[in-house]
């Protein structure tokens, strides 16, 4: 599967689906603290948004999608993309049967929606996202923005750890899926 060839939406649910592995190192928050929280960009990392998400442990879920929805090498691609990443926790918290639903092959077209719903074309840092009150997903819908008090909530999902960064994008942890309306 090229890069290249995929629809963009298709593009986009790769890089959700890989953010969910993401490595616990790579989720640590840096001795100074994390580029947003201090008002600059996060630092550049040499690796993709797959390699970054694959050891964290957190996103195993988020990874099986990927592999389910045939999107891990998109992933690897140039990018740059804006991945809200919900962590096994976050799918746990879905009606029951709803994960093993979408991850049959006959709910292809809606496991890719909802992942390309979780990201966003471009690099775009917790500063930035903090100034916006919407962004438009790969997907084409639409996230609601929300920063109050140091925090910010995507669709009513709270950020829990912003800037994750990516050699072709950045990676935001969420504590909930996101869903696409209609």
């Amino acid at each position: 599967m090229s890069f290249r060839l995929l629809p963009i939406r298709h593009r986009v649910l790769a890089v959700a689906l890989a953010l969910a592995v993401a490595t616990p190192a790579a989720f640590a928050a840096p001795a100074g603290g994390n580029g947003a929280a201090n008002g600059g960009a996060p630092a550049q990392s040499r690796t993709d948004i797959v390699d970054t998400a694959i050891g964290a442990g957190q996103f195993k879920t988020l990874t099986a999608a990927i592999e389910a929805a045939g999107l891990v090498d998109t992933l690897k691609g140039a990018g740059p993309f804006t991945v809200f990443a919900p962590t096994d926790a976050a799918f746990a918290a879905l009606p029951k049967g709803t994960v093993e639903s979408l991850l049959k092959p006959e709910n292809h077209d809606k496991l890719v929606a909802i992942l390309t719903y979780h990201v966003v074309p471009g690099r775009v840092t917790a500063s930035q996202v903090a100034g916006m009150d919407a962004a438009t997903t790969v997907q084409g819908g639409e996230l609601a923005i929300r920063a109050s008090g140091g925090a910010v909530s995507v669709n009513g999902a709270r950020v829990l750890k912003a800037d994750v960064a990516a050699s072709n994008g950045v990676i935001h942890v969420i504590d909930k899926v996101l869903m696409p309306q209609g």
